[in-house]
């Protein structure tokens, strides 16, 4: 795909990854949509990208996800990728996991991610690409994050079987499966503390390879400290 040419929604644009990526985008002359639940982080993140069509959304209201990527090539007359950023992170022994948040988990984790891509299925350009960040719990489930593990190994899961599917079509399926990143995540988790990490992949870096993978046409991006990207294609 074609950066410069291509017009691309980011849903979690309010995140510190999201608008980091947004802005990368828009800078490399893609035509960006962003959509977040924080209105004020979102105007902000519209007027950074020139002001971008912006629209707010609600994780939890799955038709609204599905609607905002029909608006999103409304709006921008095309479109070409979807990159959902979206994600929260719980941290605890599972039986310290209500029913309640393991249900946030998943739906903000996976089901969210998995209306907006569904949806975008139907929209895409053939050339484009449909992606999402996963993460190495996806595959290495970690003690005291067995809910969040499982809700991103939902979504892994999810993107693996659909990229068969799509052989054909001429639409990339990409996961993101990033390591740690500094962007201040597991300070917001909904429940507990996470466990001492290792210092975390720099935002510009984890941004610099999602770039790099969705002009490559990638299927896995892998950055990492050792492999500032490993790409499947």
């Amino acid at each position: 795909m074609v950066i410069s040419r291509a017009g691309i929604l980011v849903p979690g644009a309010t995140g510190v990854l999201g608008s980091a990526l947004a802005l990368r985008l828009h800078e490399q002359g893609a035509a960006v949509a962003v959509a977040g639940r924080d209105r004020e982080g979102l105007a902000r993140v519209s007027r950074a990208c020139a002001d971008a069509p912006a629209q707010a959304f609600d994780a939890y209201d799955l038709e609204q996800c599905a609607r905002t990527v029909t608006w999103a090539a409304g709006e921008l007359g095309r479109l070409d990728a979807v990159v959902v950023c979206v994600g929260v992170a719980a941290f605890g022994p599972a039986e310290s996991v209500s029913d309640a948040v393991a249900e946030h988990l998943f739906t903000v984790n996976t089901l969210a991610p998995l209306a907006f891509l569904r949806a975008a299925l139907a929209v895409v350009e053939p050339g484009g690409v449909i992606a999402a960040i996963t993460g190495v719990v996806a595959d290495s489930p970690s003690a005291g994050m067995a809910d969040y593990s499982a809700s991103k190994a939902g979504l892994a899961a999810w993107l693996r079987g659909v990229r068969r599917e799509q052989r054909a079509s001429g639409v990339t399926v990409l996961e993101i499966r990033l390591p740690h990143v500094e962007t201040g995540f597991t300070g917001r988790a909904v429940l507990g503390t996470p466990p001492a990490l290792p210092a975390g992949l720099p935002v510009a870096e984890a941004v610099d390879a999602i770039v790099a993978a969705l002009s490559a046409g990638a299927r896995v991006v892998k950055p990492g400290r050792d492999a500032p990207l490993e790409a499947e294609r």
